[in-house]
């Protein structure tokens, strides 16, 4: 029995955060109709049924409440109004919505499904901004948005719902000023937090399916966890500079060890990548129109997921009847074709998540077992050498200065970003050797070491040794953008003797050009 109690408790959560959502909905009914009973008062000495009519033309009441009340009203109904049809949509939905309709893909039925159906978006960035703009326009009923995160001027070039007057603003409510200008009918319910495991569980219940527009494994992993759980299909997608991938997971939605389920996150990537090879949008960029074309497919496979009808299929007893086998879609902007796709296998036999000995549950999420930035590792800051090796942009700054009033001898600055970020902006008189080109060095004495550089590289090799051995006394700094690749570089100069046996100081500037930026210069352009 003892085993039985987390459960119980868990399902209690879960069952309170839906009574309180009730309340509200009471709450909302009872402003209602004491609005009305004061428009009631103020119609004067009109009579019972003349005033219920009169509050019917005039909008007094919602509109599911009209037919009821005209219903009830003394005066006899004309023939001609009892043969009056009560149509599904109002006639601004039929227009809004008409192109789509005459589709045999989605029909009125599929409207309608389209219509009732609650999609809850995770992230409101280059992914989330555009599924959630074509599903709000495409007439899902209700969407939910989370995002903890604000608009900021980096956002702009691709997060579409966005504008430069909501830098600030929080994302959830950007994006839910635009959803509503493009479709006044769609219901927004905003989340302003980041998804956590305490709150996944109460977040997801309410929703048909889940889009997840993330930019991190760990909150991937979790979104995943939380759909096998509640039985939520899941469309999930990623971009990062000019390629992008999708799948559609969960789908369709079976319970934990039933086998006709669709595979989860987790069957496709049972481990997480290491976190130090893991590369964010800020710091290997990415072409705006290749993550806003991922977001759409989010939005169509979600659409396509949202209408299906198969009445032949067993599976359509449930409501899900997927007609095209799991699959990894992935697009590339440079290649041809551009598309690929790689069939999935079904769910994997020891799945921690969605197998017959799936060890996560819903218990998991509320008893605090569960720690998705441990399972997937925390990125930290590289910490390679020691104080004595690094210097302060301010104190390199003063450096500069005494170099340029001849007060010291001069020195050598070594920018290791890639050609394309050292065209964007540098230091003047820096020389830039790309860290790709440094990192593919073989360490000296390795045989044959020469012949395997290309000429280019060979000839960075050599404008290097000579900048660097110019001057026996001259001290090199190495900068970067963030701190990090600098690090690196002052090792590797090192492993290939440039400091000549530690006689010549080679160290890198601490924070790169982003603390230049912030403690020197701020008119240094940031990107």
């Amino acid at each position: 029995m003892a085993d039985r109690i987390p459960a119980l408790e868990t399902q209690i959560r879960l069952l309170e955060a839906r009574l309180r959502r009730l309340k509200g909905d009471l709450a909302e009914a009872r402003k209602t109709a004491e609005a009305s009973a004061q428009v009631y008062e103020t119609l004067g000495p009109l009579s019972s049924s003349e005033k219920d009519l009169k509050l019917a033309i005039d909008g007094g009441f919602p509109d599911a409440w009209r037919t009821e009340t005209l219903a009830a009203l003394a005066q006899p109904v004309s023939p001609e109004a009892k043969q009056k049809k009560h149509w599904p949509l109002s006639q601004e939905e039929y227009r809004r919505y008409g192109r789509q309709m005459i589709m045999r893909e989605v029909g009125l039925e599929g409207q309608l499904k389209l219509k009732r159906s609650r999609v809850l978006i995770v992230g409101l960035g280059g992914l989330g901004c555009p599924a959630s703009a074509y599903l709000a326009g495409a007439g899902v009923g209700t969407l939910g948005l989370v995002d903890g995160d604000v608009v900021e001027d980096s956002n702009l070039h691709r997060q579409i719902l966005h504008g430069t007057e909501r830098v600030g603003m929080p994302k959830v409510l950007s994006a839910a000023e635009g959803i509503k200008s493009i479709n006044p009918w769609v219901s927004c319910r905003t989340y302003e937090s980041h998804l956590s495991a305490e709150n996944v569980m109460e977040t997801f219940l309410d929703y048909d399916l889940v889009i997840d527009c993330s930019d991190n494994p760990a909150t991937r992993y979790l979104v995943s966890d939380a759909c096998v759980v509640l039985g939520k299909p899941l469309v999930t997608a990623s971009a990062l500079r000019t390629e992008g991938q999708l799948m559609v997971l969960n789908y369709p939605p079976r319970p934990p060890g039933d086998t006709t389920g669709g595979p989860c996150y987790r069957c496709v990537f049972p481990r997480p990548p290491p976190a130090d090879s893991i590369v964010t949008c800020g710091d290997g960029g990415v072409l705006g129109p290749v993550v806003g074309l991922m977001g759409v497919l989010q939005a169509l496979e979600a659409i396509k997921v949202l209408t299906k009808t198969d009445p032949i299929s067993k599976e359509a007893a449930d409501g899900w009847a997927p007609t095209e086998p799991p699959s990894l879609t992935i697009f590339s902007a440079y290649s041809a074709p551009q598309f690929r796709s790689i069939r999935l296998r079904s769910r994997r036999a020891k799945c921690a998540t969605c197998s017959v000995q799936a060890t996560v549950t819903a218990e998991s999420f509320t008893s605090g077992s569960l720690d998705y930035i441990q399972f997937c590792g925390a990125i930290h800051s590289v910490n390679l050498l020691s104080t004595w090796e690094r210097m302060p942009a301010r104190d390199y700054a003063a450096v500069r200065n005494r170099s340029a009033d001849k007060e010291t001898k001069g020195h050598v600055l070594i920018d290791v970003r890639e050609r394309v970020q050292f065209d964007i902006c540098h230091l003047d008189g820096s020389f830039n050797l790309p860290f790709s080109c440094l990192n593919s060095w073989p360490a000296p004495g390795t045989p044959g070491s020469e012949s395997n550089e290309d000429s280019e590289t060979q000839k960075l090799h050599h404008q290097l040794q000579q900048l660097i051995v110019r001057d026996p006394d001259e001290p090199v700094y190495v900068i970067c953008r963030l701190g990090n690749d600098s690090q690196i570089a002052v090792k590797k100069f090192k492993e290939l003797g440039f400091d000549n046996g530690g006689i010549k100081w080679i160290g890198d500037i601490t924070g790169g050009l982003r603390a230049w930026k912030k403690d020197v210069d701020d008119g240094f352009p940031e990107y």
